[in-house]
């Protein structure tokens, strides 16, 4: 157990961009970030019993909007908080799909705050090659943008409707760099 905690612990540090994780897909299969090299990617902690879980629907709106253009959204439901969500994978990805029509990928559920965190995810609130935007997660529903780079570039809270014009605003400028 040492072990792995170590590995994982050294495979965060030396992680630089998204493109050097590898996750788990809501159905299992292993998908290594890599493979959005070149694309804007949109990460949402994500959970079916809060009260932002409406933001499902703006989110496959933006993701239905922007997706030919180069962004894509990734859902990762966290229990972390209020444990709001108790469900197993199969129930988290039949209730997005029959609740929300999310078709964005769906990942297998992960930690997200805590010394059990998620290397991404430490990445992610390590600023993720942005020191600016470092800061441990709030709430389910934390938004961070990131740059085609694989770099972090604007991160935006639980409370911040997909739809704002400031997520647009960031979404729109990382796609046109």
């Amino acid at each position: 157990m040492k072990t792995l905690i170590l590995s994982l612990a050294l495979m965060t540090s030396m992680a630089t961009s998204l493109h050097d994780f590898s996750v788990r897909s809501i159905d299992g299969t292993a998908v290594d970030l890599s493979t959005y090299k070149g694309n804007v990617v949109l990460i949402v902690n994500v959970a079916s019993f809060c009260g932002h879980t409406k933001q499902y629907a703006p989110l496959e709106k933006l993701y239905r909007t922007y997706k030919d253009k180069g962004l894509v959204i990734l859902g990762f439901p966290a229990n972390d908080f209020g444990a709001q969500e108790p469900g197993t994978d199969e129930e988290i990805k039949t209730f997005c799909t029959t609740k929300y029509d999310v078709t964005f990928p769906m990942f297998s559920k992960v930690v997200v705050k805590g010394s059990s965190k998620a290397p991404l995810f430490e990445f992610l609130t390590s600023g993720g090659g942005n020191p600016s935007l470092a800061g441990e997660i709030d709430w389910n529903f934390e938004k961070f943008l990131v740059g085609k780079d694989g770099a972090l570039v604007a991160r935006f809270g639980s409370r911040v409707d997909p739809s704002s014009s400031d997520v647009i605003s960031a979404i729109e400028s990382a796609l046109g760099k």
